[in-house]
Formats: structure tokens, sequence, C-alpha cells
């Protein structure tokens, strides 16, 4: 057949015939085009996607554990997932980690991945603004978590935490992830949002806070902006929590009265370099301590839990912050300050082993601004393309046998001399991130966490009832499953 008598029957042909012909050949074009760029990836990592343009997805919305397991049996510490039109490379482990983390902005960027918390914490903050605006914001939250200023917090933590456990009976049985997060908003709420918002709002901030985490689910990642009624509510609590936090600002500003808290601290901050060098505005200073009350509570609550249940499970290293306890006891008294909480190493490595084993965040990402290379431990190079979504994982990463020994065995000695496993490799260990976006917030809460767990170590004893708890990896912040634990009040003699 010519082509012209091709021509002739195709013109003999419906319209709608002739459409959906034309479609299939380019979803079929499509389709070829996709599977040889996943099988030849050239010098990019190795691409696996199953079926082509949903299959990654497929596998990611089973999770991300499950799939990193999988992949990294077959590709190593390298490996990219494609997801829809977007695609995510994967860094597993601290030979391929050091540019995900040291990099600045403008080559590996925050802002693409994170821009679905937007609705949560508002317009004009942290995801919402620039990376030069976004970077004085933080400095403010920085200026607030310097050491002079951790030092006035440690009494409310020790205030809150006494208050608290006070209430409880002389035995009983909790679930200590309720218990922390409970707690956790207190203290929060005193030292950070402000004595006013503690001693007269307190209830009303709470169930706010309620609805406004109630509205972050995983779909929320994907479609922040989705009608459902999750995201209603959530909306619906942070316009009041900000209405709320503006008229507490109003009343700070009007008094004149200077209170020792980060609400303060960002009331009285200028910015440097943008905005004309003036001061933060009432609206700014609300969408921050949403931020800030949104990124804290859950991982203090949950590093809390998971060091309460791995030292109880291991009653061993219980026992040592019980003697560790006696002796700051004999030395200081029933004095907890900022001190007295450095010198309890034992405690420290306890909370930063529960770190290891079980870190809030499952992923930390960035998106690449422009190609970079890695080589992986065993001498492989890869050039990671622009405009990839890029992912880090801590929990992964600590599990890691050629970096953490016995990886699945609670051991806080591994943190101490002579080992320090974390030591011979940068960005090994991840507990609170690493890097220019390391966590502000850890000095914060290793006191927080130390205070509250000093406070129970020396007025209790307690008893697992449950086996340790599993994680709960469909959660966007890794929680414990619930988990009995019986206490006993019990004083610690020095």
């Amino acid at each position: 057949m010519d082509v012209a008598s091709l021509a002739e029957g195709l013109q003999a042909l419906p319209l709608s015939t002739l459409l959906a012909a034309a479609t299939a050949v380019v979803l079929l074009a499509a389709v070829v085009m996709r599977v040889l760029s996943n099988n030849f990836p050239g010098k990019a990592p190795p691409v696996e996607e199953g079926i082509p343009f949903i299959g990654g997805l497929i596998k990611f919305s089973n999770g991300p554990l499950p799939l990193m397991c999988e992949m990294y049996k077959k590709h190593g510490e390298v490996f990219t997932i494609p997801l829809l039109h977007k695609r995510m490379t994967f860094l597993v482990g601290p030979h391929v980690s050091p540019h995900f983390f040291n990099a600045t902005d403008d080559k590996m960027s925050q802002t693409e991945v994170y821009n679905f918390n937007v609705p949560t914490f508002g317009r004009g903050v942290v995801y919402d603004v620039d990376q030069r605006v976004r970077s004085e914001q933080f400095r403010f939250v920085a200026d607030a978590l310097r050491t002079t200023k951790l030092r006035t917090y440690v009494p409310a933590f020790k205030q809150e935490a006494e208050a608290y456990f006070s209430k409880w009976g002389d035995e009983g049985v909790v679930d200590l992830m309720q218990a922390f997060s409970d707690l956790i908003i207190l203290t929060a709420s005193r030292t950070l949002l402000g004595r006013e918002i503690r001693e007269t709002m307190f209830k009303e901030v709470a169930d706010l806070y309620h609805d406004l985490d109630d509205g972050m689910r995983p779909i929320s990642v994907i479609f922040p902006y989705l009608p459902t009624e999750f995201h209603r509510r959530r909306d619906a609590a942070r316009e009041a929590l900000r209405a709320i936090f503006q008229k507490v600002i109003k009343g700070r500003r009007e008094s004149g009265v200077k209170e020792d808290d980060m609400l303060q601290v960002l009331i009285d901050s200028r910015y440097r370099n943008v905005y004309g060098g003036r001061a933060t505005n009432d609206s700014e200073i609300a969408g921050l301590l949403t931020a800030i009350l949104f990124a804290g509570q859950h991982t203090s609550s949950v590093t809390s839990s998971w060091t309460g249940y791995r030292m109880l499970s291991n009653r061993k290293w219980f026992e040592a912050a019980q003697e560790e306890q006696r002796r700051v006891m004999r030395q200081h008294g029933d004095t907890l300050d900022m001190d007295v909480l450095n010198s309890m190493d034992v405690l420290h490595r306890n909370i930063q082993e529960a770190l290891r084993m079980e870190p809030p965040l499952v992923m930390l990402m960035r998106y690449s601004k422009e190609p970079f290379s890695v080589t992986t431990s065993e001498g492989k190079t890869y050039v990671v393309p622009k405009n990839h979504i890029v992912a880090c994982s801590p929990t992964f990463s600590h599990r890691l046998p050629h970096v953490f020994k016995e990886p699945e065995q609670y051991q806080p000695d591994r943190f101490a001399p002579p080992r320090e496993e974390d030591k011979p490799i940068p960005f090994s260990y991840l507990g609170f991130g690493g890097g220019r976006h390391g966590c502000m917030g850890q000095n914060f809460a290793y006191l927080q966490i130390k205070t509250i767990w000093s406070v129970l170590l020396r007025n209790f004893d307690f008893e697992m009832l449950d086996p340790v708890p599993e994680a709960d990896y469909t959660s966007m912040v890794i929680m414990p499953k619930p988990c009995r634990v019986r206490y006993i009040r019990k004083k610690l003699a020095a």
C-alpha cells in the first residue's frame, strides 16, 4: 500500500477512531521512552518502577521503609523511584549523604518538598517565604534557644513535670506516649507560647492544636488543600490559634512587661537583611509560634516514650540511670538545673540510643537545584540529576551494620568512649538531623526529656506489662503503638 492509499484510508475513518489511535500511539511512545530511560540511566542512579508511571507510587504508598529495604538489597546505597511525573532519589547511609546535609539552599532546597506545611503554619512564615526570609526567621528561633535562654526554661520543665506526676496515684497503669503528649504540651505552653497561654488559655489552645495536628495526614503531603473535613478543621484551628496568639502579643506589647520565653524573643526580634530591617509583626510571630509548637510537640513526646520503653525492656540501663540519679542527688540534692542535667551522661546516652533506634522522622527531604555526584562505600559514583526529590532516612541509616554494630540491639554505651560509633563517619547519627538544617531545638529537647525522666526516676519504679511496642510507620511522625506500663510511687534513696 502506497502513502496516498494509506492517507485515503485514514481519512475514511471516523474522527473518534483517529483520535483514539493517536492517543494510543502517544501513550505507547511515552511508555517506551519511560522504560528505556529507567533501564538505561547512564551515570544517574539505578531506577526501578515496575508498571510505568504508577509502579513507583504503588511501591511508595505501601510505606517508605519496605521500599527502602527492597531497593537497598537490589541496588545498594543510591537508587531512584519514579513517582508519577516526579523522581525521588534515596541516599542511604553516611557515605552518600554529605552533599544532602552540607549543600546550601540554592543547591539543595527545602521549599519545594516541605511547602505542604503552609496551610498548617500559615502564610508569611517558614516555607511560605523565600530562603533569605526563612533564614532570618530561623535566626529568631535560634536566639530563643541559646544557652542563656535555655537555663531559664529548666525550672519550668521541672515545675510542670512535678505538678503533672503529683496527680498520679501510688500505683497504676499508663501509656507513656499519652502521658508525655499531655505533659510536653504543658511545658511547651509555658516556655514557648508564654505564661499567659499556660495560665489562662491552655485548654483552648490544646484543643485547637489537636485539630491542627489531626489535619496533617499522609495525603496532606501530596494534596495539602484537598477539601476534606480534617483539612477544614485544620484551617479553622490555625486561624483560631493565630487570633489567640495575636491577642496575647498585643497585651504583652501594651503592658511593657518582659518575660523569659520564646514569645518575648520573637516580639523583640528584627529582620537584618530583608523587609528594610523592620520588627516582626504579630501575624509572623503567631505563625512562628504555631510552627515551633508543631515541630517540638511530637518529637519530644515520642522520644521521651521510646526512651522509657527501651530502658525498661533493657533493665540494666534503667538501673544504670537510677544509679546516676543517686549520684547526682548525693552531690546536688533535689536541684535540677541546666548544669546538673548536662552531667547526666547515662541518661543522655539512653535518650541518644532510643533516638537511633526510633527517630521521629522516617525521611528527610530536599530538592536538587543542580546535578551532584555521590560515591558509595564501595566506590561506585552516581550523578543525581537536577529536579529530583532527594531523601535520606535516619530510620534506615541507623540500622546499617557497617555503621552501628549489632544495630538491632539497644546499647547506649555505643556512644561512650572508646566505642563512639557515631564519630568515625560524619552523618552516621541523625537523631536530630544534621548539617545546615540540623534541629535547632536539640539542646532544648535533651534538657526537657532529661528533666522529665529525672523526676520520674526519683519518684517511681516501673514495669513493662507489654512487649516493646511496634512503631507506627503509617503516621507522619513515627510514634509507638499503645503499650501498658505499671508505675509504683517509690522515692529513690540517694
